[in-house]
């Protein structure tokens, strides 16, 4: 009934698209000129943005299937998605508030994740453990509806000094990353991939502050504090503004220079996060947690002066310190992850992209040692509005045991904005 079901909804978002563009000239709906599926609603939408209202309709889909594994009878699949619904406010043009700007968005989660209901991930077949990562990087959390943003934005001292306050999360402004692979070892921000019993990453947010001044136009420093309250992880409090249950804070500053090297940009980021949260989520002392990261992306290559296409590379590393016996802590002690992309490998498939990554989860409790997960997709750009990534995935060491579970996983995401 279950693999039903996500055959079920795979088939009808794709069928919903496919309908939605049968509605309107063909030609139209997939030119490469057309941003949106819904297109410039006769106009209102430009017009909505040049008074400042911007507003977009997202939604991401992640389909897989286990084709092999070490310790596995039958193949399963499973399938989790994402609808966002955005809302940004220039409030220079609305309110005469200079060099100020605001942020709502709602996200809702529904599906399932392989890597929870495979026998070959999940630890139910002769593994003794689950998958550190997630071959879905879109499911958990709790599949529910989530205020995901809710701030304001001012700019000072000729936009070189900027404060954001209300709710976000942590990976919006520090150990940001790219989220262009399905598995989560390979997206996003890796800090809260692994200390996420208190840094939670999107579709979670927390009241926050964070204060970035530019040093000069590509140097910047920033410093934050976000509460911690676990009861924002609760389905029933996904739009929680209360600040009951509260037990501590996170205090992360980071470094970002953004160089061009020959019009080919770069983004290096360095940072360190202190909690002072002194107890688990079972009222037990524990000590309190630090991390440090650092990733770098970087093109290398254009084609014929095009700086649109090219290759370019990228490499994360984290590394944490917390206290083996607090039972929220997943107990990773560092992770790696490096990779390689090529977009426009084909002249006729400019905005096309090839991309592949490997990534090193290293568990520091007794018994075990390193998962490592890799992928490698082709993301079809059908046209400005969808994106389709059919991709390959291989789990060596599943839960970071030498005599775990090896997986293949066949899977295909695709993003539209409507």
């Amino acid at each position: 009934m279950r693999l039903n079901k996500h055959r079920f909804i795979f088939r009808f978002s794709m069928m919903s698209m496919l309908s939605a563009c049968a509605t309107v000239h063909a030609a139209e709906v997939f030119s490469h000129q057309r941003n949106y599926m819904l297109g410039d609603w006769n106009g209102k939408r430009s017009e909505l943005q040049q008074q400042g209202y911007d507003f977009s309709i997202g939604y991401t889909g992640e389909f897989a299937s286990l084709f092999d594994a070490k310790y596995a009878n039958h193949h399963a699949d499973a399938y989790t998605g994402q609808l966002s619904l955005v809302a940004q406010f220039d409030l220079d043009k609305i309110l005469n508030w200079q060099d100020s700007e605001a942020k709502i968005a709602v996200t809702y989660r529904d599906g399932h994740s392989l890597s929870q209901t495979a026998d070959a991930l999940n630890g139910q077949n002769d593994t003794a453990v689950g998958q550190l990562s997630s071959v879905q990087e879109l499911w958990g959390r709790g599949q529910t509806w989530r205020l995901t943003d809710f701030w304001i934005q001012k700019k000072f001292l000729d936009q070189r000094l900027a404060i954001k306050l209300g709710r976000f999360g942590e990976a919006e402004e520090f150990n940001s990353f790219d989220c262009k692979f399905q598995n989560l070892a390979l997206c996003g921000s890796q800090v809260g991939n692994w200390a996420g019993d208190q840094w939670y990453n999107w579709p979670v947010s927390q009241w926050a502050m964070r204060v970035k001044y530019a040093i000069q136009p590509d140097l910047f420093v920033q410093a934050g504090v976000f509460e911690h309250n676990a009861e924002n992880l609760k389905r029933s409090k996904g739009f929680n503004l209360s600040s009951k249950g509260s037990n501590g804070a996170l205090l992360p500053i980071e470094v970002i220079w953004q160089p061009m090297f020959s019009d080919m940009a770069g983004e290096y980021r360095a940072g360190y996060v202190y909690s002072t949260v002194d107890r688990s989520s079972q009222d037990t002392a524990i000590d309190q947690k630090q991390a440090y990261w650092m990733s770098a992306k970087q093109q290398l290559s254009t084609v014929d002066g095009n700086n649109a296409r090219g290759l370019s590379a990228f490499i994360q590393a984290t590394w944490f310190e917390g206290d083996a016996d607090n039972p929220d802590d997943a107990q990773i002690a560092d992770m790696q992850n490096i990779g390689l992309s090529y977009v426009g490998l084909f002249a006729a498939r400019a905005q096309d992209e090839l991309a592949i990554g490997v990534s090193r989860i290293h568990k520091q409790q007794t018994g075990f040692s390193h998962e490592y997960n890799s992928e490698l997709y082709y993301a079809v750009q059908v046209n400005n509005w969808l994106t389709i990534k059919p991709n390959i995935q291989y789990i060596h060491h599943i839960g970071a045991l030498k005599s775990g579970n090896n997986a293949w996983v066949g899977g295909i995401k695709f993003d539209s904005s409507f």
